[in-house]
């Protein structure tokens, strides 16, 4: 079984060859198959995302997503941490200790909640801010230059079917 597009055997491919050589048919194989490159393309892609954060900006990559996650909510860049570690889909125990080593590093305050004396809010400093700014500049320019290669179609297509796949599993 070739990809259109590319002819020389891959780490997937080398795998399903095996399984098939064990006897398992092509086709019982194909969904082993998307969801092995899926895994592969997500171990592959997060190594070099997260040596552009760290290299170029010395904060890794679950640093990147908490200032992300700020960064994007616009001005005045404030979120509850539930709110926060919600969207993040990590606990509130984790939440907390990154949100401590955040503060350390002066890239986000915690401020009292005007609507709530008893909690407070999460706020990008504007060291956080121009942090953030930069690393999600470079961000973008590295993920385009990763995708150069594919037609803006196929990016179409693929996020289309990703969509497709996203959708029809049950979040747990």
């Amino acid at each position: 079984m070739q990809t259109e597009g590319c002819t020389q055997e891959d780490a997937v491919q080398k795998i399903i060859s095996q399984w098939q050589n064990q006897g398992f048919a092509t086709d019982s194989l194909l969904a082993m198959e998307t969801i092995g490159r899926i895994k592969r393309l997500e171990v592959i892609l997060m190594r070099k995302l997260s040596a552009n954060y760290k290299i170029n900006y010395q904060i890794s990559h679950w640093e990147f997503d908490v200032l992300a996650t700020l960064r994007r909510t616009g001005t005045p860049y404030l979120m509850s941490p539930t709110v926060l570690f919600d969207s993040m889909m990590v606990s509130s125990g984790t939440m907390t200790n990154r949100l401590q080593h955040l503060e350390k590093k002066e890239l986000i305050e915690r401020i009292d909640n005007p609507e709530d004396k008893r909690s407070l809010l999460v706020k990008l400093t504007s060291k956080g801010l121009d942090l953030i700014d930069r690393a999600i500049a470079s961000h973008v320019q590295l993920e385009n230059d990763l995708m150069k290669n594919i037609s803006k179609e196929e990016l179409l297509i693929i996020n289309l079917l990703l969509k497709k796949v996203e959708n029809q599993l049950p979040i747990d």
